[in-house]
């Protein structure tokens, strides 16, 4: 399978976020992919906690879900949709969510971050929970023959959840981000390659890049990585997207000759 990691500068205006992420969506269309991955808030990035509630949509009425679903469709290419911003069960918070649609543009399913950003790094104070409410579930989706285990941004950091993925057949982990720069420079590539190593699966990592409005900086580094850990294919800054082939018989073979997930012993 062939895929795109898709990285950008997304900010407050949705309209332009989402033609921004349909100009990248064909072009990895136009790369022979099978799938692309959008990054974490791709249709809005910045703002209050006030303007992220008021731009949150009930799930079945979503015009982010609308456009992600017509694009997997048009372009006949799978589609992990980053994240949008859902209404959520109280009036006072919101879903961040990632919603995957196949190439016919029937949404697999939907997953709510589990792990929110709640941390003071770099002279700034983080607390999404003050805005999100937190999903309970993993879930994983089946696209093109791959078992993909879906994860978004601060999840990165919780090396049970891609265990569980992992244990449960999958052979390829999606992580969508829009990590901090103090926190990507110093962790984003260390994790991302533990996270394949341990769990022996490619990963696919898309982010945001640059300053958004409200002054928030993102890390970017957009990229592809093996079941060995080898980084296939990387993105610095700006925005752009990476395109890698994925084979089965790679996870398969690393698998099999060192049987690390066989010897489990917790």
């Amino acid at each position: 399978m062939r895929v795109s990691c898709i990285q950008m500068n997304s900010g407050l205006d949705m309209r332009e976020n989402m033609e921004r992420a349909g100009h990248w969506l064909a072009k990895a269309k136009e790369a022979g992919c099978d799938m692309a991955v959008l990054p974490e808030n791709f249709a809005f990035m910045g703002g209050d906690d006030a303007a992220k509630i008021e731009v949150a949509e009930t799930e079945g009425e979503s015009t982010v879900l609308r456009f992600l679903s017509a694009q997997a469709a048009r372009l006949n290419i799978a589609i992990i949709g980053g994240s949008a911003a859902l209404k959520s069960s109280r009036e006072d918070k919101i879903r961040n969510a990632c919603a995957v649609f196949d190439h016919q543009g029937t949404q697999l399913g939907i997953y709510d971050k589990i792990h929110l950003f709640d941390v003071d790094v770099g002279g700034q104070c983080y607390r999404e929970s003050a805005v999100v409410e937190a999903g309970s579930e993993p879930l994983q989706v089946h696209v093109s023959d791959w078992d993909i285990g879906l994860s978004i941004c601060y999840d990165l950091r919780f090396p049970e959840l891609y265990r569980r993925y992992s244990a449960a057949g999958c052979g390829l982990l999606s992580i969508v981000a829009a990590f901090t720069v103090p926190t990507g420079k110093a962790h984003w590539e260390t994790l991302l390659r533990a996270r394949a190593i341990e769990n022996q699966c490619y990963v696919l990592a898309s982010t945001q890049t640059g300053e958004h409005p409200g002054g928030r900086q993102t890390w970017g580094h957009a990229m592809v990585i093996d079941p060995w850990g080898k980084i296939l294919c990387q993105l610095d800054e700006g925005e752009g997207m990476v395109t890698a082939d994925l084979s089965m018989q790679e996870v398969e073979s690393v698998r099999a000759g060192l049987p690390a997930l066989q010897h489990r012993k917790l």
